[in-house]
């Protein structure tokens, strides 16, 4: 055994820690076995959160002060495609808050990133118009409301149009729904108004396994939803209260930028559901279904019909 390992068990076992426990499992699941010498088993399954600075890319600061956007405008390029003069700003992949990128490398679009386009879109002379191209399941939800927001203010200053190349689910279609217009494919789909929480109860599964798990803790709400015992009615009423709101201002949001076509007792009357093209064209979530290119091609000419 290397004689760091000794000094690292010492840091992480039999002490006091300020890990939220989902973090602390996850670290335990990846080094536990090289700092024992042994097999940990804590859980038969997921239930931490690998919340890693540098992950992928993703800073772990530098969402204040866009220090993105200073170094797009140091390198003097435009940080999204432009076909006469409407800017092109893909939303697709997994949304994430941060993300040290433009575009979705990997599967995931940063909010991040997203920011940082709109906000020069918003402020360059040369851009007349943005298309939002969006392909997007949604993802989380702090950074999503922020831009949202950026692309109202957008929507009011510029033309912009949401051009679904597949489906606008959850997250994403609080992204599409301030802009002016929204197309969707055929065999596309937008919708899911609402969030979600996930929560893995596995004291079962390890009471038959024979482990027994000591949670030694110091503030009553410091395990609440841990993975190693039944979920508390306390802390069920909390994440439902959490969820609900976030269920609320994303409805006042898409009633917000569809203004009479979806209100947002029509929008939470929709229970979070997910719907194809034809039904969220009938409930007023889109506005026309269509091929995107032609949509594309009628917008150019419209913006610049206009200019």
């Amino acid at each position: 055994m290397s004689i760091a390992y000794p000094h690292l068990c010492g840091q992480l076992f039999e002490q006091p820690l300020m890990y939220d426990p989902r973090k602390a499992e996850v670290v335990l699941r990846a080094i536990g076995p090289q700092l024992t010498g042994h097999s940990i088993t804590i859980m038969n399954g997921a239930g931490g959160v690998d919340h890693v600075a540098f992950a992928n890319g993703r800073p772990s600061a530098g969402v204040i002060g866009d220090r993105m956007g200073r170094d797009v405008d140091r390198s003097g390029y435009a940080p999204f495609d432009m076909v006469d003069g409407v800017a092109i700003i893909p939303i697709e992949g997994s949304l994430i808050q941060k993300g040290g990128w433009i575009g979705a490398p990997s599967g995931e679009t940063s909010y991040q990133g997203l920011q940082t386009q709109i906000a020069r879109a918003g402020r360059n002379a040369d851009v007349k118009g943005v298309v939002f191209e969006i392909d997007s399941f949604g993802g989380m939800v702090n950074g999503g409301f922020e831009t949202a927001a950026m692309i109202a203010a957008l929507s009011k200053a510029k033309p912009t149009i949401a051009i679904l190349t597949d489906f606008a689910y959850s997250a994403a279609y609080l992204q599409a729904s301030p802009c002016r217009q929204i197309i969707a494919p055929q065999f596309g789909g937008a919708g899911s108004i609402g969030c979600v929480m996930l929560h893995a109860d596995y004291s079962g599964a390890l009471e038959q396994d024979g482990i027994k798990v000591t949670i030694i803790k110091s503030g009553v709400h410091k395990i609440e939803g841990n993975p190693y015992e039944p979920l508390p009615d306390g802390q069920r009423d909390r994440w439902q209260a959490q969820v609900d709101e976030v269920r609320d201002q994303f409805a006042a949001v898409v009633a917000k930028g569809r203004g009479k076509r979806l209100t947002k007792a029509q929008a939470l009357k929709t229970e979070a559901q997910a719907f194809t093209a034809a039904e969220a064209l009938d409930l007023g979530l889109i506005d026309a279904v269509g091929d995107g290119q032609e949509a594309f091609a009628a917008f150019v000419k419209e913006v610049n019909r206009r200019s």
